[in-house]
């Protein structure tokens, strides 16, 4: 059970942050321009959120890394994934509710060269919601899951191999050495030449 629990959190990890790696590349909002042409703009997650890509990206690689970390450092990914998870619903919340400004205004800005809140305000006509900002939501609902699942569960999954520690005894044939062999003593701190 243990070792599914390891695999599991892995796996929803790596998850929660690939979904928001997708996610940051898909269209989150529909925007119409109200400057007499009422010109139709999509806004990718990574505009609405710029953080969004770079935290997602984080997410996966601690999920790759969680796989061979140690036990304090299982804590201390489980505690990064939670934060990472609860920033990005921060983040993610105020766009399902009520769209900021500041999540439309550099597509506004690039596409009419308008600047300024108020200016850029005053051309917003109406702003949609595509479902991917509830995928998203999903995914941060998950890597917070993962993460407090990680720090519940953490302290009984197995360690690595010792065959990958450099202070585990090593069994040597007896007679001369080869050069393989020769470098292993040398990276255990022996001397191959007595």
């Amino acid at each position: 059970m243990i070792e599914r629990a390891r695999s599991l959190s892995v796996l929803a990890i790596v998850l929660g942050g690939g979904l928001g790696l997708i996610a940051a590349t898909q269209t989150w909002l529909n925007v119409v321009v109200d400057n007499g042409a009422n010109q139709a703009l999509e806004v990718t997650g990574s505009a609405a959120l710029p953080l969004l890509t770079p935290l997602s990206l984080a997410a996966m690689a601690l999920g790759v890394v969680l796989s061979l970390a140690g036990r304090i450092l299982r804590y201390v990914f489980g505690v990064i994934a939670v934060i990472i998870g609860a920033a990005l619903l921060v983040q993610t919340i105020p766009l399902l509710t009520a769209v900021p400004l500041a999540a439309v205004a550099p597509a506004i800005t690039a596409a009419t060269g308008i600047s300024g809140d108020d200016a850029v305000s005053a051309l917003v006509g109406s702003v949609t919601l595509t479902t991917w900002p509830i995928v998203a939501l999903v995914a941060w609902v998950l890597l917070v899951v993962s993460g407090v699942f990680v720090l519940l569960t953490g302290s009984r999954w197995r360690t690595g191999s010792s065959r990958y520690r450099s202070g585990a005894p090593q069994h040597h044939a007896e007679g001369p050495l080869d050069a393989v062999d020769s470098w292993d003593e040398l990276s255990r701190g022996d001397d191959p030449t007595s």
